[in-house]
């Protein structure tokens, strides 16, 4: 059997299954019931500066009847008292000693601030620090979370603060409201932080009620920006994972990542390690299904690791990193077509409103006789039967550029799927061919010239 147990910057865990700082580890109690379920380690609620949270302090995103494809919070850092959370952080520690607990902490920009806190911290016997630079709001206005997580130079201040002070490793949690994330991630690294954790939530407006016309969550009469997190973030995550671990500063420094954002199962989690993850964290879906999704996490990702022969989690993380790139570097040459399998259409159609109205118009529908027909035909002209059928969809391949939105947006797993087809095109990326010949890239004649010669044709 796979072994799923974790060494993250040396803190150890029997699974790579983390709790994120949240309201799943706002005490004790619950993290004893989270450990009984065989979470791998948690990063307790963030502790700190003394706070007032507010009522109504989530907003749900429901599409097409699912609910919690996203949450919104405006809640703030543990309104718990500091010196029991410091008590039961100890006793869980002291209860389940092969368990990763790590201790969230956001306080004023300050080294006496920090040393205070840090002090408290290591008394706790915790396994480690996660500094909470990605708070958006409420924290951040008092120059707290984000304030310092999008400003590298307090980011760096901050955290050699922390780590010059502490034998604890320390973990930087980043916010993924920048620009660049690579340039938080420098500072920390800068700093002295032993790892990262990413992405805190994404500022966000949840919505706004068209009947009451009030902005959700409603507090009072009010609204505000908040926290967006939850299976909808999922690809910003992955993508700021793949930046961080594919920059040369971040690979050089051998600092590892804990993923987060929008793991649901354990397919989520196996996509953050294969690019590069060393454990994830997971708060939404807890927070929807409850601790006993662990159960499933756990089972699922021993059994596919198992299939896979990976026999760590060490084989696994990074496995699918070396695939990425940037656009320069892409085969313009490579060349694939949508194909339909008739046994599986529904003839909903859908792929043919979608090529003809928003791509490039290559999917007729036809009907039994072989009639080609328009998606309002009328089954009789003139009294004559121009369709006997429903008609179906078909592809012609010949002007198919392989966009692949037919595949998408068909609503049946594995009806249409994109296949690759040989090409008599240049098999050559855009870097080199601009570096051979430059012109391509300014003038639109010379462009003409080389599609000619190519003989690609654009419809």
């Amino acid at each position: 059997m796979a072994d799923l147990s974790v060494n993250f910057a040396g803190i150890r865990a029997p699974n790579p299954f983390w709790l994120a700082s949240a309201p799943p580890t706002n005490s004790g109690a619950q993290i004893h019931r989270a450990f009984e379920h065989g979470w791998g380690g948690a990063v307790w609620k963030t502790i700190g500066a003394p706070v007032l949270n507010i009522s109504n302090r989530y907003g749900g995103l429901t599409i097409g009847g699912q609910r919690l494809l996203a949450i919104n919070n405006v809640e703030l850092i543990s309104d718990r008292p500091l010196d029991v959370n410091l008590r039961e952080i100890a006793e869980i520690k002291r209860l389940w000693p092969d368990r990763a607990v790590i201790v969230s902490a956001m306080v004023d920009a300050s080294p006496d601030a920090w040393r205070e806190i840090v002090m408290m911290i290591e008394d706790t016997g915790a396994d480690g620090i996660e500094l909470n630079y990605g708070c958006p709001q409420g924290m951040s206005e008092r120059g707290m979370g984000a304030a310092v997580g999008q400003v590298p130079e307090m980011c760096e201040l901050n955290t050699h603060w922390v780590t010059s002070i502490t034998r604890l490793p320390v973990i930087v949690k980043l916010t993924p409201n920048v620009t660049h994330i690579t340039e938080p991630a420098h500072a920390a690294i800068a700093g002295g932080a032993h790892a990262l954790s990413l992405i805190n939530t994404i500022n966000s407006v949840m919505s706004v009620d068209l009947d009451t016309l009030q902005i959700t969550p409603n507090i009072g009469g009010r609204g505000t920006h908040g926290g967006y997190a939850g299976p909808a973030v999922k690809p910003i995550a992955l993508n700021m994972l793949t930046e961080l671990l594919t920059d040369e500063g971040v690979l050089k420094s051998g600092v590892p990542i804990c993923g987060m954002g929008g793991i649901v199962t354990w397919k989520d989690a196996a996509e953050f390690l294969l690019l590069g993850a060393g454990a994830v964290q997971v708060c939404t879906a807890a927070m929807h299904y409850g601790y006993r999704i662990v159960e499933d996490m756990i089972d699922g990702l021993g059994n596919w690791m198992d299939d896979k022969g990976f026999a760590t989690i060490a084989d696994v993380s990074g496995r699918a990193l070396p695939q990425m790139s940037s656009f320069g570097q892409l085969d313009l040459g490579y060349q694939a077509v949508a194909r339909i399998d008739p046994d599986k259409c529904i003839q909903c159609n859908l792929c043919y409103v979608a090529c003809n109205d928003t791509a490039h118009q290559c999917i007729d529908l036809v009907a039994g006789n072989g009639v080609r027909v328009d998606p309002g035909y009328d089954v009789r002209v003139n009294g004559r039967a121009v369709a006997d059928t429903r008609p179906t969809p078909v592809i012609r391949e010949p002007d198919c550029v392989g966009c692949a939105l037919c595949a998408n947006v068909c609503p049946v797993d594995g009806c249409i799927t994109m296949v690759s087809v040989p090409s008599t095109q240049q098999n050559i990326s855009w870097d080199a061919l601009t570096a051979q010949r430059p012109e391509i890239a300014t003038s639109w004649d010379a462009m003409m010239a080389y599609r000619k010669e190519q003989g690609i044709e654009i419809h």
